[in-house]
């Protein structure tokens, strides 16, 4: 159980760091326009995502909470 804990720990200081390092994401998604019979016509649209600094810190805080308290815990 320990270790479970220290690895979420681990993975929630990864998601922080990378959401406060590189707060906006892009992707592509693929949306059908018109389909006429067999015939279909799709775009392939860009958007973005961007992560709120607060959630970032949340999860930074909570992940190092973890990985510290992680080690203290009964079994």
């Amino acid at each position: 159980m320990k270790r479970f804990v220290i690895i979420l720990g681990v993975i929630l200081v990864v998601l922080g760091v990378v959401g406060l390092v590189h707060p906006v994401f892009t992707y592509h998604q693929k949306e059908e326009v018109a389909k006429i019979g067999p015939i279909q016509a799709t775009v392939n649209e860009e958007k973005e995502v961007q992560v709120p600094v607060a959630v970032s810190i949340v999860l930074l805080a909570a992940g190092i909470g973890l990985v510290l308290l992680g080690p203290r815990m009964k079994q």
